[in-house]
């Protein structure tokens, strides 16, 4: 795979070159032989010179006109390959950065508190007590493990294929009743303008993915004292509307459409650490894609926000 993505750019260069030596040769090949050819046939049957030489001009004129096209057309290939291939090496390094200190992070922590138990006799609630950070490191390692994962399996198409028709708000409610935990003083919402259940094909597992990416992303980049997440049923004519809105620190313009972006961290320079991997966003973005949706993003800017949108089509009628 590898080789593939040197070989197209390489091998659109040296086609670029050969078109190149190609048409500097043809023009000296016309030049030097159809000019003499011509000029024998002008004298030998007295016809006006003016009239055969500016055809076979036009020709010429013509033909390097198409190989010169070829060869800007093949120039502007290489230049978009090279940009999108620096683009995702960037984000790829920042990615790596990111991850290898969302794995060290932990482990060093790990490696601390076993040092402690290995060097001292602890109480029993001081035991506990480690005990406790130490389950949260290792919660905490195998949360990057399974999102890493998870990207493979959605990627390659090998995740569960089963769907189910299931209530939306419930199962929206039911997410946030089993992961309450996880939004500790937080103000978490649930609207079904509608008023009645909203009913869809999903598929459980990755649907809870997508709360779980969105619902936390809400939670983690907010400065609020108290985060708060309203999520809001719209049933349109020909789609249904998920909105999930709250009060975090919102998003940049400029930044809203490419947040969705594989690796992509909001705010990420070489001096200053994004939060996360990159995948959260990226990986909700693809399982919307599998239940035939879309999902949005909308900010008024840093400090106002955000609103992310889970667009599904309605083929199946709204019940009660």
């Amino acid at each position: 795979m590898d080789r593939l993505k040197w070989f197209y750019p390489f091998a659109i260069f040296i086609f670029s070159i050969v078109a190149l030596a190609a048409s500097l040769f043809l023009y000296i090949y016309w030049y030097i032989g159809v000019s003499k050819g011509l000029t024998a046939v002008i004298e030998k049957y007295h016809i006006d010179p003016g009239q055969i030489f500016e055809i076979s001009t036009w020709v010429v004129i013509m033909v390097l006109s198409l190989l010169v096209g070829i060869i800007l057309i093949g120039i502007f290939f290489i230049f978009l390959y090279y940009q999108k291939t620096w683009q995702l090496y960037r984000l790829q390094r920042n990615f790596i950065n990111n991850f290898t200190h969302e794995l060290k992070t932990p482990v060093t922590s790990l490696k601390l508190y076993l040092d402690t138990f290995a060097k001292y006799n602890l109480s029993r609630d001081d035991q506990i007590k480690y005990i406790g950070f130490m389950i949260q490191d290792v919660d905490r390692l195998l949360d990057n493990i399974n999102r890493i994962l998870n990207l493979a399996r959605i990627e390659s198409s090998s995740y569960w294929k089963e769907f189910e028709k299931a209530d939306l708000v419930d199962a929206v409610q039911q997410f946030y009743k089993r992961n309450a935990d996880l939004f500790p003083n937080c103000d978490i919402r649930i609207h079904n303008s509608v008023g009645k259940p909203l009913f869809y094909p999903i598929n459980p597992p990755l649907f809870d993915m997508f709360l779980m990416n969105i619902m936390t992303n809400a939670v983690k980049y907010n400065e609020s004292a108290t985060p708060r997440v309203d999520v809001r049923f719209i049933a349109r004519k020909k789609r249904l509307d998920i909105q999930f809105e709250d009060n975090g620190i919102g998003i940049d313009k400029a930044e809203v459409k490419k947040i969705f972006r594989i690796f992509y961290q909001i705010g990420h320079t070489d001096n200053m650490t994004a939060k996360g991997g990159g995948l959260g966003l990226y990986m909700a973005s693809q399982i919307a894609k599998i239940h035939k949706g879309k999902v949005t993003a909308e900010s008024e800017g840093i400090g106002k926000g955000a609103v992310f949108t889970l667009t599904l089509p309605l083929r199946v009628p709204v019940e009660g």
